[in-house]
């Protein structure tokens, strides 16, 4: 792939062969963006598991400790009180089955995150093939289905972020924006991956951090050693 002058220069600023510590590396990702917008900076970790198997999902949502920079767009489906108490705390998008309507017949999805109150997963599974590709199924492990509805909008306007296992044993975070630079980066990797960590399945063996990289949206990759992701 050719690449252009700018992601050219910038790989002149680091070893792309070097494997670093997780605040060195998150310097270089700082160091070599170069857009022309405040980029994202994601964190790829490459697991040890096998996420076909149910007992090796990986799965999980924190609040991170600055945020993602990131204005979060909150859709929950609630009648009633409930309804009122989403609204009342910041909701986007608060509705039942009108919305779930205009999702199917307008292909509307001019929203991040979904919440319901369990009483209402009857109505959201109608949305399963089309919420569920995109990663937008409400779901208690994540904390997206609950009945405290408050302080599940609270904490997605806050920061929280969901980390799962893709088809290739990879977990995709963005953990926030160039313009937070190196410190606040790495107070929020340290958070996500001590959580990944923390999740790691009874039945993982070998080594479980296969492999571990941090690039802006428009920067190259960063390698971080596995052995010292949680430096």
């Amino acid at each position: 792939m050719k690449r252009g002058k700018k992601y050219t220069e910038a790989l002149k600023k680091f070893d792309k062969t070097q494997q670093y510590g997780p605040q060195e590396a998150l310097q270089n990702v700082v160091t070599a963006a170069h857009a022309s917008f405040d980029e994202s900076v994601e964190v790829h970790v490459k697991l040890g598991v096998d996420g076909r198997h149910a007992d090796q999902q990986v799965r999980g949502a924190i609040v991170l400790p600055h945020g993602t920079g990131k204005t979060v767009r909150v859709l929950v489906f609630a009648k009633g009180d409930k309804a009122k108490e989403a609204e009342e705390a910041g909701a986007d998008y608060v509705g039942a089955e009108e919305l779930v309507a205009k999702i199917q017949q307008e292909n509307w999805f001019d929203f991040d995150v979904v919440v319901a109150t369990p009483n209402m997963m009857g109505v959201v599974g109608r949305l399963g093939r089309v919420l569920g590709p995109k990663g937008l199924m409400p779901n208690p492990k994540s904390g997206t289905v609950t009945m405290d509805i408050a302080r599940a909008i609270g904490e997605i306007k806050a920061g929280k972020v969901e980390y799962r296992l893709d088809k290739s044993n990879i977990i995709h975070v963005a953990i926030g924006k160039v313009s937070f630079g190196p410190e606040k980066l790495y107070e929020n990797f340290h958070t996500l991956i001590g959580a990944i960590i923390k999740a790691k399945p009874a039945t993982s063996k070998g080594q479980y951090i296969r492999s571990l990289t941090v690039a802006s949206t428009m920067g190259p990759g960063v390698k971080i050693a596995p052995l010292r992701a949680d430096e």
